[in-house]
Order: C-alpha cells, then sequence, then structure tokens
C-alpha cells in the first residue's frame, strides 16, 4: 500500500539545513534556520538555564504526567511576562495561559479548535510570514486570506495595504499577528499602527491572534510587548501564542503556551476545556522539563535577573550585527541603499536578494539562506561578515 505514496517536498526551511549539513566546502554558511548563534558561530546554553538544571536535577523527585493545560504555576508566570502585571490584575478571571510544547505546538491547538467550532472563520496571515502559518492552517481545513505587509520595491511595510486588506476582514475572522521582530521581514508595526489595527479589529468583531516568538529579542521584555498589550486591552477575546526557545534558548525542549482572553470568565473556561479535548487527542499533555526550568528562573529574583542581562547582550549583538553588516555592504556598493536592514528587529531580515541570487549565494559561494531572501541576522559573526558582504554585493552587481 505505501509504495503508491509521492516523497513530500523538503521544508523550506529546515530542508535547507539538510542540504548545508550535506555541503562539504569548509566555508559554508549557515543563514537560514532561525536559531540564535554566538560570535563564535555556536547556540550555547544559558548560564541562568544550566543553574536552573542543576537545582532541577538535586530536586526532581518523580517524573509524572503533566495535567493536559500542563503547569498552573508556569502559565500565572507567562501572563505575567506577555501581559504585564497590571493588565493579568485586570484580566485575572478572563485571561489563561495553558502550557504548550512550542509556540507551533499553541498555534496547532488554536487551529485545531477553530476547525471543530469555528468553521467558517478565515484566518488572515500577512504576506510574507512564516511558511509553517499556512502549513498548520491547512492541516486543520481551515481557510485563509494573505494581508499586505512587506514592500518589496522599498524594503518598508506596506501599511496603507495592510488596513485595505484588513478591512475587508468578517466578524468572526482570525487576524494573526507577529507580536514583535516579525518573520521573515524583521519589520515591526510602531504603536501608532498598532493603536491603528486594535481599533479596526474591534469594529470588525475579530479575533486577534498573537504569534508572539521572539520577546525581548526587539528591544526589550516590556517594550517588545507593548503592541499586544495594546490589542488585548481593546479587544475583549484575543489569542497569544509564545514561544521560548529562542529567548531561554530552549530549541529542543520545546516550551510554548498558548493565552486565551474572553470578557467573560463562564465562557473562558468553555473554551479551555474544549481545547483540553483538543489537546487530549493530539499530545495528550506536554512535557515538563523546559517548563520547569522557565519556571525556576521566572520566579526567582536572582536568576531572572541574570537571564535578562544574558537577553540583553544577545539582542545587543543582534543589532551591532545588523549595523556592522550594513557598514560593510555600503562600503563595497556605495550606490545601493541598505540603511533598511538597520531599522529592522530581531533575528531576521529580508535582504532584498531575489531567488535567483538566493541560490547564486549557496551554489557559488556555500552560503545558506531562504528562497524569499531572509537572513539569519544571529549567524553572522567576525569570522564570516566580510565573505558574506562581498558575496552578497557579488551576486547583486
Amino acid at each position: 500500500m505505501f509504495e503508491i505514496i509521492k516523497p513530500a517536498k523538503p521544508d523550506p526551511i529546515l530542508g535547507l539545513t539538510e542540504k548545508f549539513n550535506l555541503d562539504n566546502r569548509s566555508n559554508k554558511i549557515n543563514l537560514s534556520v532561525g536559531i540564535y548563534q554566538d560570535s563564535q558561530g555556536q547556540t550555547p546554553t544559558f548560564d541562568s538555564v544550566r543553574k536552573a538544571e542543576e537545582i532541577l536535577l538535586q530536586n526532581e523527585s518523580d517524573k509524572s504526567y503533566k495535567p493536559i493545560i500542563g503547569d498552573e504555576e508556569f502559565g500565572l508566570l507567562v501572563k505575567d511576562l506577555v501581559l504585564g502585571k497590571n493588565i493579568t490584575k485586570q484580566r485575572e478571571n478572563t485571561a489563561k495561559s495553558i502550557h504548550t510544547p512550542g509556540g507551533t505546538g499553541a498555534l496547532r491547538v488554536v487551529m485545531d479548535y477553530f476547525s471543530k467550532f469555528h468553521q467558517n472563520s478565515v484566518f488572515w496571515i500577512s504576506k510574507p510570514s512564516w511558511p509553517n502559518h499556512k502549513q498548520i492552517i491547512n492541516s486543520t481545513n481551515l481557510n485563509f486570506n494573505e494581508y499586505a505587509y512587506f514592500n518589496s520595491e522599498d524594503n518598508q511595510l506596506n501599511f496603507n495595504s495592510m488596513i485595505n486588506d484588513l478591512s475587508n476582514v468578517k466578524s468572526g475572522d482570525v487576524v494573526l499577528l507577529h507580536g514583535c521582530c516579525h518573520n521573515p521581514t524583521g519589520i515591526d508595526l510602531n504603536q501608532s499602527q498598532w493603536e491603528t489595527i486594535s481599533d479596526l479589529l474591534l469594529s470588525k468583531k475579530a479575533i486577534p491572534l498573537i504569534d508572539f516568538a521572539y520577546q525581548g529579542f526587539g528591544d526589550g521584555l516590556n517594550e517588545d510587548s507593548e503592541g499586544l498589550r495594546k490589542i488585548v486591552q481593546k479587544n475583549p477575546e484575543s489569542i497569544i501564542c509564545s514561544s521560548f526557545s529562542k529567548n531561554f534558548g530552549l530549541y529542543s525542549e520545546r516550551v510554548g503556551s498558548l493565552t486565551i482572553l474572553s470578557s467573560d470568565n463562564l465562557v473562558l473556561e468553555n473554551v479551555v476545556s474544549q481545547m483540553k479535548v483538543c489537546i487530549r487527542s493530539n499530545y495528550s499533555n506536554p512535557p515538563s522539563h523546559g517548563v520547569d526550568i522557565v519556571k525556576l528562573i521566572l520566579s526567582n529574583p536572582t536568576m531572572r535577573k541574570e537571564w535578562e542581562k544574558e537577553l540583553s547582550q544577545i539582542r545587543n549583538r543582534m543589532k551591532k550585527m545588523r549595523n556592522d553588516l550594513v557598514l560593510k555592504l555600503h562600503k563595497l556598493d556605495s550606490k545601493k541603499d541598505f540603511s533598511f536592514i538597520k531599522s529592522q528587529r530581531g533575528m531576521f531580515s529580508i535582504s532584498g536578494l531575489d531567488k535567483e541570487q538566493v541560490n547564486e549565494l549557496r551554489e557559488k559561494y556555500a552560503i545558506y539562506i531562504v528562497d524569499s531572501g531572509r537572513i539569519n541576522i544571529a549567524g553572522i559573526n567576525s569570522n564570516n561578515i566580510d565573505r558574506l558582504s562581498e558575496s552578497i554585493v557579488s551576486v547583486i552587481s
């Protein structure tokens, strides 16, 4: 029976890493997958995470199953981190954070829930967006539309077109927004634009769905949350999918959360109860080790201070790499304006390279970036930035 199956297309991002690993060239550079790398090209474990693991190893007494919605204490800490203490207090009985296996797990629970109870809701995603958004939506047989976001002519946010597209949103539709450090463009809304979007969604009675994978990678933990906090303060029903892969360096531990907000406690509990049913038939209950690490760090003032310092160092290094890349590109090609890269935030940058130029970088120079032209800024370091800059200028000349 299985002989009728055709091979699937490689994943557009993880498939590139597979190609990279098979590449025998010693000077190869991988700027495709979304993993932070330090100045030596390594993906380090945070010191705060190591210390937390040592404490857990000494004190852990069992490996019992977590509840279906995971660790309740973790959920409370996440609400404080994402929403801030003021909103958490205001929405004490109308917001709940549940523990999921990564941000992807949270998104899948949302899609499964809508597929079961709100099949007519259309999901609206930015163009471009993280490729897995479409794949998860398609796998749950939901419908989606795209809204304008990025203007490839000037490498800037196309806000007027974005608003124009979102004016077609219907009541009950779901608008997926990137909370900060937009993937793949690195271009974020400013606070005035967040206000405009919030008012629009409220008037349309649409559901905001915030993908929040990079808190702390843009300007700071609270600064990166300002936009989504504007959303949830005005819109009584909102959903936030958070990932702690990047800001804790826990990629393989799959630590995420799903925060649901409603105007009524009973309605909230009903929704959560149905999401528990979706979870039970999917992954049943979430893993505990990564969540225990995050919970310990967030609840211990000394460890949290150390983690925030490490996160700040990572953020500052990425900003420096952006600035250094722009300086080197301008030095090599004074006619082309690369300054847009400096104004982007987080791990990623849309470079402005087309697919042909991306292929040339890969084939001729052993530099791997995504077909969209997305570059992982965190993969740039002092050992590869010169060759990267020279290669980019070469393919665009």
